[in-house]
């Protein structure tokens, strides 16, 4: 029996939890087994956080409530060889993060496992990886390097893009076709009819299980839609979530505004984006995974 299945579950890469930047430059450069010798000599030295440990770190945080009933789980994809993943593992547990089951590929493709461990979401450093999670069907985002976000406080706080992202791209492909005001229209047009849903509906229907155990005004969890929509297309997109029955904390519809400052001012411990363009900016506020999903990615 899959004891996940009533999990948030998490699958996350090595150099995205922990900042492997040195040991990378080592594979890079002088190739695998100089890097396997780095790692083993170092393998009692913790490596410090990545990009997405704060998130991690909050994700586990939510067991705490109720340790004997977890509400998610993190597992590691990683791929290092259990030889270098040792290093990992020694760094989990010197940062006392309760993760327990990894996987280590010697160099393959983790993604394949996703599907086995029933994950909501897979968070990685490498883009093939990422593409490979999306075209099955899975949340799944390429952590970018990022300027961490201010959000010091223990509430967990995510932000979501729309299109492409909660949303299918069905809108975004008037936008590219036929330019803003063909998008206008047709959005108005359909105000009433629900957007399909993109690959992150069921990462955020998750969120909003766990949130739904608490009071809105003392939830662990914030969650909040920052897109460059604004009106008139905004009343599909709150009828959408509507419909859906998926509560969303703060809507933001910047009309075109660059995001960053605005991820800022929410403090998002981490943002999914489907443009590159606005992921590269947002890094320079908040950590950031770019979904690489939509019209937006195609050649």
């Amino acid at each position: 029996m899959n004891d996940t299945s009533s999990k948030l579950v998490i699958g996350i890469a090595s150099r995205a939890l922990f900042d492997l930047a040195d040991s990378h430059q080592v594979f890079e450069q002088q190739g695998v087994d100089a890097y396997c010798r780095y790692q083993i000599a170092h393998e009692d030295v913790p490596l410090a956080p990545g990009v997405a440990f704060s998130l991690a770190r909050k994700l586990l945080a939510l067991n705490d409530a109720d340790p004997a009933n977890p509400r998610v789980e993190v597992i590691l994809l990683s791929r290092n060889s259990s030889d270098t993943g040792l290093r990992i593992f020694n760094s989990i547990r010197h940062h006392e993060l309760d993760i327990k089951r990894a996987v280590f590929t010697s160099g393959q493709s983790p993604f394949r496992y996703v599907p086995a461990f029933g994950a909501h979401l897979f968070l990685s450093a490498d883009p093939d990886d990422v593409r490979q999670a999306l075209e099955a069907g899975y949340a799944a985002a390429t952590i970018l390097p990022s300027n961490l976000g201010a959000n010091e406080t223990d509430q967990l706080r995510i932000a979501f893009d729309g299109d492409a992202v909660l949303f299918s791209d069905e809108a975004e492909r008037v936008f590219k076709e036929n330019g803003l005001q063909a998008f206008a229209q047709s959005e108005v047009e359909a105000a009433r009819k629900p957007l399909r849903g993109g690959p992150f509906k069921t990462f955020l229907a998750m969120l909003h299980r766990i949130q739904s155990d608490y009071p809105a005004e003392n939830s662990p969890i914030r969650t909040a839609l920052v897109t460059a929509r604004g009106a008139p297309a905004h009343e599909r997109v709150i009828r959408t979530l509507r419909d859906w029955g998926i509560r969303i904390d703060e809507s933001l519809f910047l009309s075109g505004m660059d995001k960053g400052p605005f991820l800022q001012a929410f403090g998002a411990d981490i943002f999914f984006d489907d443009q590159r363009k606005h992921c590269d900016s947002a890094s320079q506020h908040v950590a950031t995974g770019h979904v690489p999903h939509g019209v937006a990615n195609e050649a």
